[in-house]
């Protein structure tokens, strides 16, 4: 989604970019591509809104964050926010959007409902120049398969601490619980930061990766994405 003119055009070399975000998880993906940044902490109310879908809760918080972290910056900046989000199709008629779980229980019930099917991982990420005030934003989908994991599984993977500070209680990353099934889609998605949705966002603010993204993220990832040809060439 675009929300202000391209700026392919003009090049910020000099601009200063900042992360508002303290996901270990967004660090380690953003290093992927030799970016050079700045962490900013940004607080936002994170409950949706009544009504609210996906897609739409996560581009709220998205550019939310974006302008909170962006009014401390003195200088002019790019300031990259994201929001993560999994969502349950479920069985009824509405969808459940899952934040972090409050408490093990919490984590432990997500886990559960989520097992054995397929559900939806949204992040949306804002990108906002300072101080001409342009914000882009994106959006990436991943359907996510799980697989068909115990109840001992999931104790055992809460013990751990893991699923707590996470959407839906999970991480596909974990080497331990490995939840997912094969996956066909953005694997970094699920994970926080859609490296090739972020990389054809920045360009057009003339920020560019000091790496081959691609290649460094499925290196890092372990995994051979079928899609980011596809990203990065705008067709979907």
């Amino acid at each position: 989604m675009l929300e202000s003119p391209d700026m392919s055009a003009q090049t910020h070399a000099a601009v200063r970019l900042f992360l508002a975000s303290n996901s270990p998880r967004r660090r380690d993906l953003l290093a992927l591509g030799k970016w050079e940044y700045t962490i900013l902490s940004a607080q936002v109310d994170e409950r949706p809104l009544p009504g609210e879908d996906g897609p739409d809760y996560v581009h709220r918080l998205a550019r939310s964050k974006a302008h909170a972290a962006a009014s401390q910056v003195g200088v002019e900046a790019v300031v990259l926010a994201a929001d993560t989000t999994v969502v349950d199709p479920g069985t009824g008629n509405e969808t459940k959007i899952m934040g972090k779980p409050a408490d093990e229980t919490e984590a432990l019930d997500m886990l559960q409902e989520l097992r054995g099917h397929v559900h939806q991982v949204y992040t949306a990420i804002a990108v906002l120049h300072t101080p001409a005030n342009t914000l882009l934003t994106d959006l990436c989908a991943t359907d996510v398969p799980m697989r068909n994991y115990s109840d001992e599984e999931i104790k055992a993977y809460i013990a751990s601490g893991d699923p707590m500070d996470k959407a839906g209680a999970y991480a596909i990353q974990h080497a331990g619980f490995h939840p997912v099934e094969t996956l066909v889609g953005c694997f970094a998605n699920v994970m926080g930061l859609p490296l090739c949705h972020l990389t054809r966002t920045l360009h057009k603010l003339g920020v560019t990766p000091n790496a081959d993204v691609p290649g460094a993220c499925q290196a890092a990832l372990e995994y051979d994405c079928p899609i980011y040809n596809q990203v990065l060439e705008g067709r979907i």
